[in-house]
């Protein structure tokens, strides 16, 4: 535990607990409620096949988790570490430009 609180910059142990719950929480949440947004959007497992409806699913949740864990990090008092985390797993991905600063002319 020790070397992840260095990684992550935690100083407390109550502080990692903490982001551990977030986390649980908002994988469960954001599973919960992509349910209705696929239904909304009117696709069905039993209209689709496996193959498609598993990634449709799993496209809904990704933009669903990302805002999620920002608020319930907020909730919890960790907003700074979930904000620095969400800035650095979507640069991983490629979409670092979302958080280019803009420089004034």
């Amino acid at each position: 535990m020790e070397k992840l609180k260095k990684r992550w910059g935690i100083t407390s142990n109550f502080q990692l607990v903490l982001i551990f719950i977030v986390f649980a929480v908002t994988g469960s949440t954001s599973a919960y409620l992509s349910k209705p947004v696929i239904q909304w959007l009117g696709i069905s497992k039993e209209a689709l096949s496996p193959w498609l409806y598993i990634p449709l699913r799993i496209l809904i949740i990704f933009p669903v988790y990302q805002v999620l864990l920002v608020f319930f990090g907020f909730i919890s008092g960790q907003f700074r570490f979930f904000w620095n985390f969400e800035k650095k797993m979507l640069k991983a991905m490629g979409l670092g430009f979302l958080f280019k600063n803009k420089k004034a002319p």
